[in-house]
């Protein structure tokens, strides 16, 4: 279906209202969400962080760990989470009651392909928003580890700033955007596929967004490692 979708994907006309529709759905669902579950990421990286590098006396390096991690790691993962869990479901449910309605079959009926009228909208509205996503975790995960540095452990405004650039690089910053839009566009395929493969009624519906939301999970942490292993190896 992977392969269907991006050959279905150039075919014209592409449908931009359905695209427009559900970017912002799925900012709607996301957003707040996902800031939300930023805060305490970044808190807790910094806690992590502060202490660790307090061991090696370290202290004004405190914030080039935490940018870092914020930006190269926790910020894709936490994106594709929320992607997942919020829109992946709301995607799966979707299509999967189009699909008991028989929805589906009527538009194959019609010679309309339900994969470039359904399918590849969703996706790419999942890819085009993850980025956005991503750079919203970001900024609220570095305010928040900031604020708990200083606040909570005393640490010094001017050293956790200018050690920004210490550690981290904008390349970290262009891969962690990449990575949100690859882990979206996984997240719209899967929630697509198992929505369009649902059957049984509506317990067979639930059941296929259960199943969205742990593959998703599943694939998004073994492509963030495959990701990240490739960078490790031709960046750093």
């Amino acid at each position: 279906m992977s392969l269907d979708t991006m050959r279905a994907a150039p075919r014209r006309p592409f449908h931009w209202r359905e695209f427009v529709q559900q970017a912002w759905f799925i900012v709607s669902v996301s957003a707040l969400p996902t800031a939300l579950v930023a805060i305490p990421f970044g808190a807790v990286l910094a806690l992590q962080a502060g202490n660790l590098i307090r061991q090696f006396g370290a202290q004004s390096f405190t914030g080039a760990t935490a940018v870092l991690g914020i930006v190269r790691e926790a910020s894709p993962v936490v994106t594709a989470l929320m992607i997942a869990g919020a829109a992946g479901s709301a995607i799966c449910a979707d299509l999967g009651a189009r699909k008991i309605r028989e929805e589906i079959d009527a538009l194959e009926v019609l010679g309309i392909d339900p994969l470039h009228r359904l399918v590849v909208p969703r996706v790419a509205a999942c890819a085009f928003v993850a980025p956005f996503l991503n750079g919203l975790v970001t900024v609220v995960g570095l305010i928040a580890s900031y604020l708990f540095n200083v606040v909570a452990q005393g640490g010094s405004p001017g050293s956790y700033l200018q050690s920004f650039n210490a550690l981290a690089q904008p390349s970290d910053l262009w891969v962690a955007e990449i990575k949100a839009a690859v882990f979206g566009c996984t997240a719209g395929l899967i929630a697509s596929f198992k929505g369009l493969g649902a059957g049984g009624g509506p317990k067979g519906v639930g059941e296929a967004v259960n199943q969205t939301v742990v593959f998703s999970a599943m694939v998004l942490f073994a492509e963030n490692f495959l990701i990240s292993t490739v960078y490790n190896q031709v960046v750093q």
